[in-house]
């Protein structure tokens, strides 16, 4: 084709234009993209060796399917991704509701006008960010909307019966045709909806207010659904289900350092006027605390535990990092293990408990998972250090109060006081010597916060640092001691 885009059929015709279907059209650009090595879902982590080879196969086959996952696990990215795989623009009959191929009509309107104006019809050119329609599932959704309705405006201009087609006003489906039709939450959408969908997937066929319409329509068709859902809420009727080409099933990432690259990557952590420094160690908390919730039989796992938890807590644990700095008017804001805790809110509000949680309460819940995941931190990177004259520190009475309002200097200063807590911060490698304050602070904190999970340390409801008391046990198999001080 030439570089002058053609404006009439005619000249569509002379450039060497041939039709072909959508889901051709993915399947030829996939392969470009594969024999070139691009990226294929840039920002999509930790799936390259699952969901995306199984979503390439399906592509490749041509068929239509669906992301089966829970909440936060990138399923609705992926489908908006999918927009990459079409044609910078294609040609279209100008006027087209349904997008109609100039040379491979299926609408009235499109026959119609070539059959008036053949090869003088005009051509319009669709971009690519235009053929990509998405909807979410919910019960209200009618026929209408998918499909589309009889306007009764267009029968009295037009002076057609209702029967007619050129009365109809098209859905979203039809107007996705030629590009990606997607659908969020299937299971959502009511059964009748349903069979509208399979009818047009299968058949080709429409009925509008009774009448029946041919409408071979070409489009790939995606859908999202969590599992739980099918229970919950609703369920993907059968003969649907049996037309959908593949399932894949996504997940959480399942490496550690896979889950800080995506939280890394989504969360808002760049301040302006104030300069941010994130030690590793807060962000690795920040994580753990995620797949901890995972694994926590207190938890609702079949409600998931999302991807969104650690990215806005992250941004949370920045926020008050950066209103400390503000307040004490310090250069650079520095998170802490402290500041964890007072994102709390941004960890409650996305578990979902099983009854024995609910008798603990999601605060609590939320307060041990910070503290097993700070100590998790601590063993990976420290694990086998030698703590005794910390713990000693305390056991002979010694307290030390810091709280998030404290500056990093005056924590540093405290926790200087503490014996062998600098040179284990500096002899692990939690900080070096040429650190900032703030994240030998930080580092300080963690040790200390890795010590109040083992339940040789108490933390006092103010944010400070004691021994445990020693009439309810000690040690890690303390029964009966609250290490938070509530």
């Amino acid at each position: 084709m030439s570089s002058v885009r053609p404006a009439t059929v005619g000249e569509l015709r002379e450039s060497g234009y041939r039709p072909r279907s959508v889901k051709d059209e993915i399947r030829a650009n996939l392969l470009k993209k594969l024999r070139s090595g691009d990226e294929l879902f840039p920002g999509v982590l930790g799936y390259q060796d699952t969901v995306v080879p199984q979503i390439v196969n399906a592509l490749l086959a041509r068929h239509d399917f669906i992301l089966l996952g829970l909440r936060g696990q990138a399923k609705s990215r992926i489908l908006r991704e999918l927009a990459g795989l079409l044609d910078d623009e294609v040609p279209v009959l100008r006027g087209s509701e349904v997008n109609d191929d100039p040379l491979a009509p299926i609408s009235k309107y499109a026959k119609e006008l070539l059959r008036e104006e053949g090869d003088d019809a005009p051509v319009a050119w669709v971009p690519r960010t235009q053929r990509y329609v998405e909807k979410l599932a919910t019960p209200d959704v009618t026929i209408a909307d998918v499909i589309g309705d009889v306007d009764p405006i267009k029968a009295a201009r037009g002076g057609h019966i209702l029967a007619d087609e050129l009365t109809i006003h098209f859905g979203l489906l039809p107007r996705a045709n030629r590009g990606i039709f997607a659908l969020n939450e299937l299971p959502d959408l009511s059964g009748k909806i349903q069979v509208g969908l399979f009818n047009v997937l299968q058949e080709g066929d429409v009925q509008v207010k009774g009448y029946p319409i041919r409408l071979p329509l070409d489009v790939l068709m995606v859908f999202t659904a969590n599992p739980e859902d099918y229970t919950a809420r609703g369920k993907i009727i059968t003969p649907l289900k049996d037309r959908i080409g593949s399932e894949i099933r996504t997940h959480y990432p399942r490496e550690l350092d896979i889950g800080i690259d995506v939280t890394r990557q989504e969360a808002w952590t760049g301040r302006e006027g104030l300069e941010v420094e994130i030690p590793e160690t807060v962000t690795e908390v920040v994580e753990r605390v995620a797949f901890l919730a995972r694994q926590d039989k207190r938890i609702d796992q079949r409600s998931g535990v999302s991807q969104r938890l650690p990215i806005t807590t992250l941004e949370m644990v920045v926020s008050n990092a950066e209103r400390r700095a503000l307040l004490l008017d310090e250069p650079v804001a520095v998170p802490r293990v402290v500041d964890v805790y007072a994102a709390l809110p941004a960890i409650t509000g996305k578990m979902e408990l099983e009854y024995e949680g609910e008798l603990h309460g999601h605060e609590k819940i939320g307060r041990e998972l910070i503290a097993a995941a700070a100590h998790g931190v601590y063993a990976a990177r420290a694990g086998g250090a030698d703590v005794e004259d910390i713990v000693e520190y305390f056991e002979q009475g010694s307290a030390l109060q810091v709280g998030e309002e404290s500056s990093a200097e005056a924590c540093l200063q405290g926790f200087e006081t503490v014996a062998g807590l600098m040179e284990l911060v500096h002899g692990v490698g939690l900080a070096s010597d040429s650190a900032s304050p703030g994240v030998k602070a930080a580092a300080c904190e963690l040790v200390l916060e890795a010590l109040v999970a083992e339940r040789r340390v108490a933390r006092t409801s103010t944010g400070g640092y004691r021994r445990p008391p020693h009439d309810e046990g000690g040690g890690p198999g303390m029964t009966n001691f609250d290490p938070f001080g509530t």
